[in-house]
């Protein structure tokens, strides 16, 4: 008689595991900010084609976010915050998720290509590689600088918005993907510092797991530093007018203000509380948030 384990079988998936390998929240950064990116743009963009870029933003970045979720389900099992989903929780096979990232990933390319244009369906296809493989496969498992150079997947939206409404790259677009690229290692260490056990227990080398808690917060401020003037160059260039300017210079300000609060205050290693760290997590959003809502007022208001 066979005495071999016998492998779990994958209960049926839901439509709402298949939703949430789209990682939706996240999803929601990205279609605000492409969106942004393509409604600051000069000019006009007809409302379908302006549709279809931002669907496909959206279908890209949900491709992407499946293909991640397929490559790390053995480390999201062992993390209390990511053990839940679909592929680790058994609830999906992951051929299943990797058949359903390639198909959303491709097929946002394709109809990007034939119904937006070739240049921005061509930095979609890298911004889903840049996730997919550069970052997940590549850099996250190998080194602490995993975010700072990562950074760039998730900068990339904007920028394909105005080229979708432009068809072509100006300094104002890279710019924009500047922005986000600095915002990321300060909103992602500001996270990583309050569930660091997670990545430990993961083997992901986070800053926090590799670097301690000191290097972090120090590193947190040095990129808000270098994000204030990076956010405030649009207007500092004449691409914006004031209410951008004023909008960029009062967020920069809490920003900045919120990271040193955390590069100075030394919390307790049991304490799990941490609130100078949540605060600068959660402001970090509403930062997002706002100063592209502001680039986007500051278009339509002041023109």
């Amino acid at each position: 008689m066979s005495t071999a384990p016998v492998q779990p079988i994958p209960l049926p998936a839901e439509w709402r595991d298949f939703w949430s390998l789209t990682k939706p929240r996240v999803m929601s950064l990205v279609i605000f900010t492409g969106l942004c990116g393509l409604l600051a743009a000069p000019g006009s963009v007809n409302p379908v084609i302006g549709f279809v870029a931002i669907l496909c933003i959206a279908v890209g970045a949900g491709g992407s976010a499946a293909l991640n979720m397929w490559w790390e389900a053995d480390i999201d099992a062992k993390m209390k915050r990511t053990a839940n989903r679909a592929l680790p929780a058994g609830r999906m096979d992951r051929t299943v998720a990797r058949d359903f990232g390639i198909a959303l990933s491709v097929g946002s390319v394709l109809v990007m290509g034939l119904g937006v244009g070739l240049l921005a369906a061509a930095v979609l296809a890298f911004s889903i590689f840049y996730y997919a493989v550069i970052y997940t496969i590549w850099l996250k498992p190998r080194t602490p600088q995993n975010i700072v150079i990562g950074g760039g997947a998730g900068a990339f939206p904007p920028m394909i918005g105005w080229i979708a409404a432009t068809g072509d790259i100006t300094l104002m677009p890279v710019l924009l993907f500047a922005i986000i690229f600095f915002w990321t290692p300060p909103h992602f260490w500001a996270l990583a510092l309050f569930i660091e056990t997670d990545y430990a227990a993961a083997g992901i080398p986070m800053m926090p797991v590799v670097a301690g808690h000191k290097s972090t917060r120090r590193q947190i401020l040095i990129y808000a530093v270098l994000l204030l003037p990076i956010a405030l160059a649009p207007f500092l260039l004449h691409k914006t007018h004031w209410l951008y300017g004023l909008s960029a210079l009062l967020l920069g300000s809490a920003f900045l203000l919120l990271s040193l609060r955390v590069a100075t205050f030394r919390t307790p290693v049991n304490d799990a509380d941490m609130r100078a760290e949540k605060r600068l997590f959660g402001f970090s959003i509403l930062y997002l948030f706002a100063l592209f809502g502001a680039l986007v007022a500051d278009r339509f208001i002041l023109g």
